[in-house]
């Protein structure tokens, strides 16, 4: 899938979470949507543009939940 196109999706899930007072709850809820919803090979293609230039088209609280999926699923 063209990643534009996943920058854009994740960043209106994100507008959606980052509604919440909690910002650490909208940013694990955020996670967790994608980790349920969205197909793997989607998660890690939207993963990989962590640390290169498409990182800026991210909403911080998207970023950081994506930092957050990355961890949690490098973890056995």
């Amino acid at each position: 899938m063209n990643l534009d196109k996943l920058i854009k999706m994740a960043n209106q899930i994100g507008a959606f979470f980052e509604a919440m007072p909690d910002r650490e709850q909208a940013v694990k809820d955020i996670a967790s949507h994608l980790r349920r919803t969205w197909d793997p090979r989607m998660r890690m293609q939207l993963l990989a543009c962590l640390g290169r230039a498409d990182e800026g088209k991210l909403k911080p609280v998207v970023r950081d939940a994506l930092m957050a999926l990355a961890e949690s699923d490098a973890v056995p």
